[in-house]
């Protein structure tokens, strides 16, 4: 273990692949990221390929070790984190995918989630902490089971796997010898019970998925399996969804601590300890990881479009040639004036669940600049995350002080500034802004005693930048009012109204 120095994180994203080589400071030596392809059969379907997933993380976890000048002789052991949700069938003889991988984003069992919400939500829910919705695994196997050719019957005989991808990661690691998924990634399928750690037997029949096709159910920081073949013998100790990794990562191990992940979208979770609470709020309950015999919990609010706005102005409108342009762009106007954005355009997550909304631009006059719908689009980042936060505040009954924040778009300083306005709460950004990946690499670590103990890593967080609210009670409230009145405009935009006779 001695000339072992160094843990390898693997962050398994929805638009790239990465993987970093962590020291035991919690500094990045080397990093190496990869971008892959996006499939959109039709409007809302959302795929990837899980060959391309795997050769593009395969790709850059020998890229960084080749910029570390590092062998696999010089890891201590490997952290996964990843896009969670997203669906992945195999064939347990060949490997083979028997479909493309559905993504969590992806629209297609939404009106199966809605009468299952209107049937079963409350007996779901109770189970699994999570609110019938297309955004989880569940209702995508059972589509894939259904719809693709010869599956079912497939799987019905053990011939088929299903994983999210921490589990494909793993089987192919492993050369298809360790079929596991951990604690954290299982619980975001609506078939895993968060009160009894186990897959429910009642879940699985009310979906109709076999229980031969499930992934042995591990802990988040404990060695589950050794890498054979592409890297040579290196335990596998840390495994977690990307957003359960980056509230570890950002050292938020008490309850009422709380981050908020600016990625694709934006995910807020608060840790509210050992006991999983129910929401009354229409928040998830989730498990935010297992270390040892100890799980804890986390209520999560997840918005479907954060960082991905700011890529939708510039890919498809062309407003800004790059996505670090647009706080130049916002901050060139002190108001949106008027305008409202609200990015809804694969529906609103929490605490509306709203599958029908669709992104809405209003107050639009002759007046408005660029400048004034990239603010907006600013604006609208945050005031999710605010009722987000408005929600966990009534659920757990702690009046939070502080946000800390993580993820790409934090970076960006107007956003947040604006951030801290609209909650009226001190933002807290970290010097190391790769929680996610600091995450993983964490929860790795103590399972092989790279680090002796949690207090340990939470002496390495440090403080880059804190944001003070910097408007009154009242205008925020002002700002609040306007963007309730545009999310009545969005919501329910694409389900047919009832007409009649």
């Amino acid at each position: 273990m001695a000339s072992r120095r160094f843990i390898l994180a693997l962050d398994q994203g929805t638009t790239s692949s990465r993987a970093m080589v962590v020291d035991e400071t919690g500094t990045v030596r080397a990093i190496a990221q990869n971008p892959f392809r996006q499939i959109f059969p039709q409007p809302g379907w959302v795929e990837h390929s899980p060959t391309e997933i795997w050769a593009s993380q395969s790709g850059v976890a020998n890229a960084a070790l080749a910029k570390a000048d590092l062998t696999d002789r010089d890891i201590a052991a490997i952290g996964i984190t990843n896009q969670r949700e997203t669906t992945i069938l195999w064939d347990r003889e060949t490997g083979e995918p028997v479909y493309n991988a559905i993504v969590w984003q992806d629209r297609r069992t939404a009106e199966f989630c809605d009468a299952l919400r209107s049937s079963e939500g409350a007996a779901i829910q109770a189970k699994t902490g999570l609110i019938p919705d297309a955004y989880f695994s569940g209702s995508k196997v059972r589509w894939i089971l259904d719809n693709v050719p010869g599956v079912r019957a497939r799987a019905e005989q053990g011939k088929l796997a299903f994983g999210t991808v921490d589990s494909w990661l793993i089987w192919k690691l492993t050369k298809g010898t360790r079929h596991v998924t951990d604690v954290t990634n299982a619980s975001r399928t609506m078939l895993f019970n968060i009160h009894t750690m186990d897959w429910d037997d009642d879940l699985l029949r009310l979906l109709e998925v076999p229980r031969s096709l499930l992934p042995e159910v591990v802990a988040s920081s404990g060695e589950c399996a050794t890498t054979a073949g592409l890297i040579e013998g290196i335990p596998i100790a840390g495994i977690a969804g990307d957003q359960q990794a980056a509230l570890f990562g950002q050292m938020c191990t008490v309850p009422g601590m709380a981050k908020c992940t600016y990625g694709t979208g934006a995910f807020m979770l608060l840790n509210i300890g050992t006991e999983p609470k129910a929401s009354k709020n229409r928040l998830l309950t989730t498990v935010a990881w297992k270390i040892g015999d100890t799980v804890e919990y986390a209520f999560e609010g997840s918005m479907m479009m954060a960082g991905a706005v700011v890529q939708w102005l510039r890919d498809d409108l062309q407003m800004i040639r790059s996505a670090a342009e647009v706080e130049e762009l916002a901050a060139s106007v002190s108001t949106s004036n008027g305008v409202v954005l609200v990015p809804a355009f694969a529906g609103l997550g929490a605490p509306y669940w709203d599958q029908y909304a669709r992104g809405a631009l209003v107050g639009l006059t002759r007046g408005i600049l660029r400048a004034h719908i990239a603010r907006a689009a600013l604006e609208g980042i945050a005031l999710q995350a605010t009722d987000v936060l408005e929600a966990m505040q009534a659920d757990s009954g702690l009046p939070l002080a502080q946000l800390r924040v993580d993820g790409g778009a934090a970076a960006n300083n107007l956003l947040m500034q604006i951030q801290a306005d609209v909650l009226g709460i001190e933002v807290v950004r970290p010097k190391n802004a790769e929680a996610t990946v600091l995450g993983a690499a964490y929860l790795a670590g103590l399972a092989v005693g790279y680090w002796p103990s949690k207090e340990a890593i939470a002496g390495q967080w440090q403080i880059d930048r804190t944001f003070q609210p910097s408007i009154e009670a009242q205008q925020r409230e002002r700002v609040r009012a306007t963007w309730r009145r545009a999310l009545d405009r969005a919501k329910a935009w694409t389900r047919e109204e009832e007409t009649a006779d």
